[in-house]
């Protein structure tokens, strides 16, 4: 009786340690996954800030080439923008600091 006891209570610690592994094992699985996850996040956000960057360089060449005409409606909307542009940031920032 004594032997079947002690090949039980073996058995039980064997399986306790496969347990251990297993859970050891989906949490590294886990972390797999959410590391995987963040790169993708961070390549996307990669892309966007590179189409914004081409959008922006764009927007500037066209606001140039409007100042640079000489029309004086085109050269005070250009200042309305610059200075509105300023104020909305300078109001956001205070907000924050």
């Amino acid at each position: 009786m004594s032997e079947a006891y002690e090949r039980e209570r073996q058995n039980n610690a064997r399986l306790d340690e496969l347990s251990a592994k297993v859970s050891a094992l989906r949490g590294v699985t886990i972390d797999i996954y959410d590391n995987a996850r963040a790169h993708d996040v961070i390549d996307s956000t990669s892309d966007t800030f590179s189409s914004m960057t081409t959008q922006l360089k764009g927007s500037a060449s066209r606001l140039g080439r409007m100042a640079a005409s000489g029309n004086k409606v085109a050269i005070l909307k250009l200042s309305g923008i610059l200075i509105g542009s300023f104020l909305v940031l300078y109001y956001i920032l205070r907000l924050f600091f």
